[in-house]
């Protein structure tokens, strides 16, 4: 149905204070999740998505403050509520992917999300999101690959298919269909967490990672070294820093004995 000309005069000007406002919305969603105040963020976000659900900015950092605030909840009390933020926050990801296929940014929340989930679950159902995370992560890295994010996710899932039981992977190769999974490597994970590493040296999570993947390889030196440099690094860049950093020192404390 075709609106009048009045009317459409009328709800121009409206159209564009809602843009101002999204606009203002965004903005004070940023400053609270450089914060790290994400529930804070996250109201702010809630409402630019409320006057525009097409956005493709609103929609990827609606799914990111879900993340952080889920990553907040600790405890099997919370999981529901946990695995509940991080499937919503891939479904909105995944809108904004669609909206805009051509920005990193949607397809890494995406991918994070569901990496998120996946920690959560056992085994079989890890293999389940395996091959939509190493997707979405991919299609991110092809679009920066300078993307440290990306580039971590993938180094996780490296890592993540590796650390798998046998009889969970006879089971993906066998019923669902996961031969993808035959590309994971060690080396692989490695140098995607080393670059990470590289392109973000003081975010405290690649660290740990990459630390805990030269643990599986009995890499020692390589490990300290990671975990001492994160003892020296600001908790300032993510709502978890303060658990990684206490995860780092436990570790180091794992292997203060192992050879120098």
């Amino acid at each position: 149905m075709r609106l009048p000309v009045a009317l459409l005069a009328c709800s121009l000007p409206v159209s564009v204070l809602t843009a101002q406002t999204v606009q203002d919305e965004l903005a004070s969603g940023d400053r609270l999740s450089d914060a790290l105040r994400p529930e804070a963020a996250l109201e702010h976000y809630r409402r630019a998505f409320q006057m525009d659900q097409s956005n493709y900015e609103v929609l990827w950092k609606f799914a990111r403050a879900q993340i952080d605030v889920a990553k907040q909840l600790e405890g099997k009390d919370s999981k529901a509520k946990r695995d509940s933020l991080f499937w919503v926050a891939s479904l909105y990801a995944d809108s904004a992917s669609k909206t805009n296929p051509n920005d990193p940014e949607g397809f890494f929340m995406v991918a994070q999300a569901l990496g998120r989930l996946s920690r959560e679950r056992g085994g079989q159902e890890r293999v389940r999101y395996g091959k939509q995370i190493y997707d979405a992560a991919s299609k991110a890295l092809a679009l920066d690959p300078t993307h440290d994010g990306a580039h971590h996710v993938l180094g996780a899932w490296h890592a993540e298919v590796l650390r798998l039981s046998g009889v969970a992977r006879f089971f993906a190769k066998t019923f669902l269909g996961g031969g993808y999974l035959d590309r994971a490597n060690w080396d692989s994970a490695v140098v995607h967490l080393q670059q990470a590493v590289e392109s973000r040296p003081e975010y405290i999570y690649h660290r740990l990672e990459l630390a805990e993947v030269y643990l599986d390889r009995k890499r020692y030196d390589d490990a300290r070294e990671q975990l001492e440099q994160i003892a020296l690094l600001a908790p300032t860049s993510d709502v978890h820093d303060p658990y990684y950093k206490e995860e780092a020192i436990r570790l180091l404390k794992d292997i203060s004995e192992r050879a120098r």
